[in-house]
């Protein structure tokens, strides 16, 4: 096919879409049905009308070959574990009994049995299930789900294209079951996937789908030539099948390095390659190999996970360099749109300028399907679009809104010394033990406590009117002094005031901060039913005022015992948000590690001994490549010491991680040089201790004992073990007692049965200890 053939079939795709509806539909209707208020007939119309209206939608503004099989109730990584037959033993029979009942109780546990494990999938905020497998596990093909959703799309005359993860990723992204050793690799087992995986596609084929995609993330990331040699032997083992589909092997977040010529050898259909970011050295890989000859490939352009507009002059230059590598160029996001919000239409109170700068998924759709048209026939065909796009490029870039000359003044000043503490950890040590007197074990929680109804409520009246800054106060003070309450009855010895008045842990302090925007509407998964609303830097960062020192100081009033000031770092700040495209992250994490840092002082000069500053994003955040590994940690840990260090010794700081593997950045976490870390380990038993251990960190620390993401209350005895399993890696001086995350999402009744029985725990092991 020659260049001009290429451009004139160029068509307009995605790779998923938003699940959740206009009004978080599905996230309603799924907690509905937790709670017994709606039915399963209820949930799958609910979950039906919803890929219906995608679908529709997609198609209706030009969209050519809309994705199926996105969409999921919890976890797409989860629906893959339950097509693949991988059930855990320890779910079986809930699956068994009730397919659905039994795939929450994989996502979300029981009182009686354990979730999988969750963690970040690769560098973004979004959580999936990971699966267990061992030497001993069966696969079998359930093509159900996929075939139904192909077969929808196909009765409203749409052209479909199911998107699957790859069997490659799928094996990366599992671990060993519990019990299995844990030198298990689970890509010892794609031999036996690969045809289950052969007989989901045959399914597919068979009911009518043309193409199916293939998602393999993983291969962004450094692979072993045995990697490589998998990925190879599991595509031309899939290619030679001949009752399957046109097969579309995705990738995205990175560059496809390596990997690439291994996939381009294939004999798979068609490679979709992300050219944004990082991995915009796709193309001169893709150069280098010669391009894909005799294969389609989908080029996602139009950057999937940050809102800010595209640039369609470039993008439309790249494609035209494109069109000269591969038989066919169609048009696409980066990655799926899952990871952004849905409209920016939506917006009524973003100023009018700013908001001429945004594009959320819908917005990407146009881009997509403007830069579609543009390629196929020609740019006269998109002058007015491409007019009005260099015209909103040039309000951004001259807006007086990007730029504070004084915030760039005071970050131009900043001096190594600035982000190192006064003393060393030995000698902070023990003056906080002198100034705090905890005993050994000491209990804490991460920082929230429920965001009850009556909470959300007393914020919506607030907004509405209903309520006056008076009543509104009032109602924040009562709940603090009734955590504060409860914390001293159940025996906690670090207090926190419950962050009543907060709505997210990142959107609250960006909506005090200059250079931030919060969204009405810009919800995101993170997970299951769990959406934020991340806001969005557009211009330099610098705190007016005090944030938090008001409510910290209140609920010390209340108290003897010592309460934790509650931040959130540099690092996560920008990890939850929409960061600016117009400079580097490491100058936008210093802006915001400065206004930080006043926070921090004004906390400590108002009484405050115990401050935690939350960066569970730091490994979430990591490059997916370990040749830019080195830099971004280095500005990380910078920016945290950066927001930390003007405190005196005998002032502890904590920091807190979460839902993440851990391993790659425990030397960056010793570089933190904060006093106290707490880290999620009660779906992982304890793994991170291990590693703490392992790596010879010196410092205190405080793996989790209660796996807040599921409804059940861990017993005493439960809590307990986990307590002895840390003790084998951290001593006791240094081990603290904790939650694995904030309390934010669970109710009261099972956050004050699992606090207490995590209380009961510590005394017992103390107990045990002071016996020995």
């Amino acid at each position: 096919m020659t260049a001009k053939s290429a451009a004139a079939a160029a068509r307009a795709t995605v790779y998923g879409y938003p699940r959740q509806g206009p009004n978080r539909e599905l996230k309603k209707a799924v907690e509905g049905y937790w709670k017994g208020r709606v039915t399963t007939d209820a949930l799958h119309r609910t979950a039906a009308e919803l890929r219906r209206a995608n679908w529709r939608e997609l198609a209706d503004v030009g969209v050519h070959e809309v994705p199926t099989g996105d969409f999921s109730y919890y976890d797409h990584v989860l629906d893959t574990t339950l097509m693949l037959g991988a059930v855990p033993a320890r779910h079986r029979a809930a699956v068994e009994a009730d397919a659905l009942d039994g795939y929450f109780a994989m996502a979300r546990g029981t009182q009686n049995v354990a979730p999988l494990e969750m963690t970040k999938w690769f560098d973004t905020n979004y959580h999936y299930l990971v699966p267990e497998l061992g030497p001993d596990t069966v696969f079998t093909a359930d093509s159900a789900k996929q075939v139904g959703e192909l077969t929808e799309a196909l009765a409203l005359g749409l052209a479909p294209r199911p998107v699957l993860v790859g069997p490659v990723t799928y094996l990366l992204l599992a671990k060993p079951a519990p019990g299995v050793t844990a030198d298990f690799e689970p890509l010892t087992l794609l031999d036996r996937l690969l045809p289950v995986y052969a007989d989901v596609l045959a399914d597919l084929r068979a009911a009518g789908a043309e193409w199916v995609q293939l998602d393999e993330p993983a291969l962004v990331q450094d692979r072993t030539p045995a990697e490589l040699t998998a990925v190879a032997h599991a595509y031309r083992n899939l290619g030679a099948r001949t009752d399957r589909p046109k097969l579309l092997v995705a990738s995205y977040f990175d560059r496809l390095g390596e990997a690439l010529p291994v996939l381009a050898k294939t004999s798979v259909d068609g490679l979709a390659l992300d050219f944004t970011g990082p991995a915009a050295a796709n193309l001169d890989d893709l150069a280098a190999i010669g391009g894909l000859s005799g294969k389609r490939l989908v080029a996602g352009i139009v950057d999937g996970r940050n809102v800010w507009i595209n640039d369609l002059g470039r993008s439309l230059s790249t494609l035209a360099t494109l069109l000269g590598l591969a038989d066919r160029v169609d048009v696409a996001a980066s990655c799926s749109l899952l990871h952004v919000p849905l409209d920016a239409g939506a917006e009524r109170d973003i100023e009018p300028q700013i908001a001429r700068w945004l594009a959320f998924a819908r917005q990407k759709t146009a881009e997509i399907v403007t830069l579609a048209r543009g390629l196929a026939h020609g740019t006269d065909t998109i002058a007015a679009q491409l007019a009005a796009n260099r015209a909103d490029l040039a309000s951004r870039a001259g807006s007086p809104i990007t730029r504070d000359p004084a915030v760039r003044a005071r970050a131009a000043a900043v001096t190594d010394a600035d982000a190192h503490r006064s003393r060393p950890y030995a000698e902070r040590a023990v003056a906080q033990r002198t100034h705090l007197r905890l005993p050994v074990l000491p209990t804490t929680t991460i920082g929230s406590f429920p965001q009850t109804a009556e909470l959300r409520t007393a914020r919506a009246d607030l907004r509405a009117g209903r309520i006056d800054t008076a009543g509104y106060e009032e109602r924040i003070r009562a709940e603090i002094g009734e955590v504060i309450a409860f914390q001293e009855k159940i025996g906690l010895d670090v207090l926190v005031h419950g962050e009543p008045e907060r709505n997210d842990m990142v959107q609250y302090f960006a909506e005090q901060l200059t250079g931030c925007l919060a969204t009405q509407h810009g919800w995101v998964q993170s997970y299951g039913t769990r959406y934020v609303r991340p806001p969005i830097l557009a211009g330099d960062i610098s705190r007016p005022d005090p944030m938090t020192v008001r409510w910290t100081t209140y609920a010390q009033s209340l108290t003897a015992r010592p309460v934790k000031g509650m931040l959130t770092g540099p690092v996560t700040m920008l990890a939850w948000s929409f960061v600016r495209d117009d400079q580097p992250l490491a100058e936008t994490a210093r802006q915001v590690a400065l206004a930080l840092r006043d926070e921090v002082n004004d906390l400590e000069a108002a009484g405050t001994s115990v401050i935690q500053v939350d960066e569970p994003a730091l490994r979430e955040t990591l490059p997916l490549r370990a040749a830019d590994r080195p830099a971004y940690l280095a500005w990380a840990t910078e920016t945290f010491r950066l927001t930390t260090s003007a405190v005196r010794p005998d002032t502890q700081i904590h920091t807190h991680m979460c839902y993440a593997e851990f391993g790659d950045v425990v030397q960056a976490i010793d570089e933190l040089d904060a006093d106290v870390i707490s880290l999620e380990a009660a779906r992982s038993h304890m793994q991170v201790a291990r590693e703490l251990a392992a790596h010879g960190y010196p410092r205190e620390a405080g793996p989790g004992v209660y796996d807040i993401h599921s409804p059940r209350v861990p017993s005493v005895a439960e809590a307990a073990a986990l307590l002895r399993k840390g003790l084998e890696a951290i001593p006791a001086e240094r081990l603290w007692v904790n939650p694995d995350c904030g309390l934010k999402t669970r109710g009261w009744p099972e956050t004050r049965a699992s606090l207490e029985n995590l209380v009961a725990a510590a005394r017992t092991v103390r107990a045990e200890r002071a016996g020995s």
